[in-house]
């Protein structure tokens, strides 16, 4: 994106912004009513309530604490609550194409399509593709007063995507006076560095009637390799355990060793082949042997000539984000209030990923190749070989680059106020848009590298052999040793591949609420209800030169639905001023939705709140939720994948097997034209297959309860614990039958080989190898976890000063997975797997006195195990690198604030540079949970009046 082109985005943003202004000024009489009792709406309930009590377990984090640390981003700061996983973080965000720099959040690790994220109780504009994931990066944090964050099911409140909870960013209102502040912070062992901007103004007008106000914000980071930090830049390969004992099933003496200092010494960046011998190239071309060692397995080795994959490994990516946002409300009279809000965010992102390689087929070289060194020619001649065969890693060609940038726009205009003295409403108009462009570049053309590859000697000029392909512009390539390709040769290999999206979300409702319908006995009826109509629309657009690139081929997922929904929710006090029944409320709720796609779906809430006395409440809640597919799962045409899969018709896997198992699956092998000798040295294939949606997918349904309780002690003053045991289950789980699992059910029917599974798989059928596999979503699997929150806060006096700390911790008790719900006997369990430990826990501490403020945080992630037990079921001793140890890391600042509104602070993260666990980078799904940045230093000033 070029910066005159979000310049002209900001202009037409505050014309936008200037003009909803003028409307909301129009002249109105209003008395202000001064009397007014405060009402405090929370998450998980749209009746208004006074005072905070949370009908649901809600974890409530004010802004203030998610801008104590050095984080940039507000993403950055929620991934590291125990209740979120860290599926899409900064530092795993290029793990996927196209999600460069996203921040998504995902409750209980069983999905980001399944946590729904929310501002002031209101939906948000998707930020990828085919889904609703939001980017939370694009909420201003300057302007959050608080998040909210609740486990369950929650669609009979807020709708679908719900059905592991809801995270609310609560945005303060009226907004008075001028805000700047600036950060900048850097890492102590490299230049990795991070910077952020805001700048924030809000005034009254018309004698207060009328509030307006605008945020400005800029953050971004550097890029950060792997070979930039001493602990990630050694390489890591698990070898085979060559003194093993026959048959050991010991933990102590694994099947494989994790090995620093190894990896593969089969490909290079010089070019690797097998003539006599393994050889690589020089950088003049000429050729050498490769030293292998005495710790080789395989095609990998230790403490030799192998290459270390890492270079090609970012810890954290290039990442810019601008945020502008507006905000006004106008009192029209005093029973109705006009508010608008707008925002345009642009967010740019770069991924660095692997050259085009070639290893499990090699480059076939001939012998009059024109670049061929006289060594290589004659050691061909000695060996009476006519080609080589060429293992290479094209850095030579350009590293592949993604550079995704999103721009965001958003809008909200809305009526709210009162009809009578006790109904009120609020009613909405919501329009958002998304539109994101990656770019790939160093695309390989494989036919232009082909041709190029192919040169001879002609009147002692190197030419491409094709006499057509030199017509159309062929330049010879020279692969032999590292920088050996010209800038013209380059030029004609690669390309450019841009590709496109377009997401929309228009949402129209409203809500009517009133918190004492009718009073009984017990207290006042409260009850609310309200009407929703959304459309979601997605057009992706793939680029059309992708086709005979190394860049996968992608379908396109496009399409729009449509939902209608009708909603209630009433809370009826039961008991009251009873022996250990202060009070009992009911909390019911229900609500009807008529989708384009999947049809009618009812969705209800049940609830207990039992106030024993002062000091102990229980609550719990009783929830049925559901998930209707979205546009990407829907409506995604197939498009080129690669799988990870390990043949189960290898000898050395059908070896593991009981002789039962063993004889169906080498039937299976046969009949699919496998070889009785087939093996591989490869622990693990990529095989290239398609992957897509289904239009007859239905929704996904959960169920989840809650139990709790939260106790406050008088004999404790400012001391409050909670502990809220949480269950949820979602059947009819949308997923996609996972390339082993296709391959391993294909071969393990009794009925043979006549089945859907091996429909879906295509053969060599010379060598056996699997050439291709099909994928398609499926409403076909189970989820289910559980778990205990506990939230202990406590606030007392210290020499003068005041202490406020708090610890929040979750117990994980189950996360399994059944990838098929029509076999209960095999899953798959992920509790106590990485980025899912036991136990994860915060505790922050902060002290202020007088002008000084200290703020402590210390994270715990309890030890995981690398393997699910299944796993270890089938084999006890995989590897020496079985589990990560116990983490614990700290953060803390100091601040003073000036008399003058000048607040300067200083902290440290990651204060007592807690190294990552042995052998990982930290850019893993689960392994972003742990800091790879390093100790980190930040500065902030700020000024406010």
């Amino acid at each position: 994106m070029q910066p005159n082109s979000i310049l002209a985005k900001a202009v037409h943003f505050v014309l936008i912004g200037g003009a909803a202004t003028a409307a909301l000024s129009a002249p109105a009489v209003y008395a202000a009513d001064e009397n007014k009792v405060e009402r405090i709406q929370v998450t998980g309930s749209r009746i208004i309530r006074e005072g905070a009590v949370a009908p649901t377990p809600v974890t409530v984090i004010s802004g203030d604490e998610l801008l104590a640390t050095g984080a940039t981003n507000i993403g950055e700061a929620l991934n590291q609550l125990p209740a979120l996983g860290s599926t899409y973080s900064l530092a795993n965000s290029g793990r996927n194409i196209g999600t460069a720099g996203l921040n998504v959040l995902d409750l209980r690790n069983m999905g980001t399509a399944r946590t729904l994220v929310l501002v002031d109780g209101k939906r948000h504009v998707s930020s990828s593709a085919g889904s609703q994931r939001v980017d939370v990066n694009t909420i201003p944090s300057s302007w959050v007063e608080r998040v909210e964050v609740i486990t369950g099911g929650a669609s009979a409140i807020y709708g679908a995507d719900a059905v592991t909870g809801v995270v609310n960013f609560i945005l303060k209102d009226d907004i008075e006076g001028l805000e700047f502040s600036a950060t900048k912070g850097f890492a102590g062992e490299s230049s990795h560095s991070k910077e952020k901007l805001s700048l924030s103004y809000g005034t009254d007008f018309d004698s207060g009637n009328g509030n307006v106000a605008f945020a400005v914000e800029y953050s971004g980071q550097d890029r950060l390799r792997s070979l930039d930090r001493e602990q990630t830049a050694i390489s890591f390969s698990e070898l085979r355990n060559q003194n093993q004992a026959p048959g050991s099933v010991d933990p102590n003496d694994p099947d494989k060793i994790l090995t620093p200092n190894a990896g593969y010494y089969a490909i290079n960046r010089d070019g690797v082949f097998n003539l006599d011998g393994w050889k690589t190239f020089n950088p003049d071309g000429s050729v050498r042997d490769v030293y292998t060692g005495s710790n080789v397995d395989g095609v990998k080795c230790a403490d030799c000539d192998s290459f270390n994959l890492r270079e090609y490994t970012d810890l954290q990516p290039e990442f810019k984000r601008y945020n502008i946002n507006f905000k006004a409300n106008y009192q029209l009279n005093e029973d109705m209030k006009a508010y608008f809000e707008a925002k345009y965010v642009n967010s740019q992102s770069s991924d660095y990923g692997q050259p085009a390689f070639f290893f499990g087929t090699p480059l076939n070289v001939k012998r009059d190749n024109a670049f061929l060194h006289s060594s290589v020619t004659e050691l061909m001649d000695a060996q009476n070989a006519d080609s080589i065969g060429v293992r290479l890693f094209t850095d030579s060609i350009g590293q592949r680059i993604e550079d995704d940038t999103r721009e965001t726009q958003r809008y909200v205009l809305g009526l709210t106020g009162y009809i009578g003295d006790d109904w009120e409403y609020d009613t909405y108009a919501i329009y958002g848009q998304t539109d994101l462009e990656r770019v790939n570049k160093n695309n390989m053309i494989k036919k232009n590298f082909a041709y190029a590859l192919d040169s001879v000697i002609e009147n002692g000029v190197a030419v491409c052999r094709d006499a057509d392909a030199r017509a159309d512009g062929c330049v010879p390539i020279n692969i032999f040793g590292a920088g050996n390709a010209s800038s013209e040769a380059q030029d004609y290999i690669n390309t450019v591949s841009t590709g496109t999206s377009v997401i929309k979300q228009t949402v129209l409702g409203g809500t009517l609420t009133n918190s004492m319908l009718y009073e009984l006995p017990a207290g006042e009826i409260g009850f609310s209800t309200g009407v929703e109509y959304r459309k979601e629309e997605s057009i992706q657009k793939e680029p059309k030169n992708a086709e005979g690139t190394f860049f996968n081929v992608l379908g396109e997922d496009s399409g729009e639905y449509d939902v209608k929904e009708i909603f209630a929710e009433v809370n009826i006090p039961l008991l009251a001023d009873l022996p250990a029944i202060q009070q009992l409320d009911l909390e019911l709720a229900a609500r009807y939705a008529d989708y384009s796609t999947i049809g009618d779906a009812t969705t209800w809430k049940a609830g207990l709140s039992w106030q024993l006395n002062d000091e102990l409440r229980a609550r719990s809640t009783y929830s049925r939720a559901i998930r209707a597919p979205n546009i990407g799962e829907l409506f995604g045409a197939l498009g080129q994948n690669f799988f990870n899969i390990d043949d189960s018709c290898k000898l050395d896997n059908l070896n593991d097997l009981t002789p039962e198992q063993a004889a169906i699956r080498k039937t299976s092998c046969a009949a699919l034209g496998v070889p009785a000798d087939f093996n591989s040295d490869y622990d693990s294939a990529t095989v290239e297959g398609l992957s897509g949606g289904n239009e007859d997918l239905k929704e996904e349904t959960s169920t989840s309860y809650t139990i709790g309780a939260i106790y406050q002690p008088d004999f404790i003053y400012g001391l409050s614990i909670s502990a809220d045991y949480w269950n949820i289950v979602i059947d009819d789980a949308i997923s996609s039958v996972s390339a082993q699992d296709m391959i391993d059910k294909c071969l393990d029917s009794t009925t043979g080989i006549d089945n859907v599974y091996c429909q879906r798989i295509t053969r060599d059928p010379a060598t056996g190898e699997i050439t291709s596999l099909t994928s398609q979503s499926l409403n076909i699997a189970k989820l289910e976890a559980a778990g205990i929150d506990f939230d202990i806060g406590y606030v007392f006096d210290l020499y003068n000063g005041d202490v406020n700390t708090n610890m929040v911790v979750t117990h994980l008790l189950k996360r399994n997975e059944y990838p098929f719900q029509n076999e209960p006997g095999t899953s798959n369990e992920y509790a106590g797997m990485t980025g899912e430990a036991d136990w994860q826990a915060n505790f922050t501490a902060t002290y202020s006195k007088d002008n000084w403020g200290v703020y402590w945080r210390t994270r715990f992630i309890d030890g995981v195990s690398l393997y699910t037990p299944q796993e270890l079921e089938k084999n006890p001793n995989p590897s020496s690198s079985m589990s990560y140890g116990k983490y614990f890391i700290s953060d803390a600042s100091v601040s003073y604030a000036f008399d003058s509104g000048i607040k300067l602070k200083f902290g440290v993260d990651n204060l007592f540079d807690r190294d990552l666990p042995y052998g990982t980078t930290g850019t893993g799904a689960g392994s972003a949970s742990y800091d790879n940045v390093g100790r980190y230093y930040h500065a902030t000033f700020s000024f406010a009046m």
